[in-house]
């Protein structure tokens, strides 16, 4: 079974999942970001390959612009990834598959 990157609605299940999850990577997109097309298959296959070990979100910043202002956003795709509910790093832009993969393993 394939798993994809769910969608995080809005500010308050984003907390939610913080608290709950151990290691959760935050791919910031927008429907209208031609670059997050891009990045989102990568965040699927994060999600397929680390479903066990970490979970991966998309969200929306058209939806939720205070999120863009809490994590000081100001260009997607930005890629945040989480351990214990702490930021530990944040990749701008498109990055080989390989990039994102890296961190969520020293994240693991």
């Amino acid at each position: 079974m394939t798993t994809a990157a769910m969608f995080i609605e809005d500010e308050t299940e984003f907390d939610a999942i913080l608290t709950r999850e151990a290691v959760m990577v935050v791919d910031f997109t927008a429907v209208w970001c031609g670059p997050c097309k891009l990045v989102a298959p990568m965040m699927d296959r994060l999600a397929n390959e680390y479903g066990d070990r970490a979970k991966v979100f998309k969200l929306d910043l058209d939806a939720n612009p205070s999120m863009a202002k809490r994590f000081g956003i100001s260009s997607i795709p930005v890629v945040l990834f989480f351990k214990q509910g702490e930021l530990l790093e944040k990749l701008v832009g498109v990055r080989a598959y390989e990039d994102f993969s890296e961190v969520l393993q020293r994240a693991l």
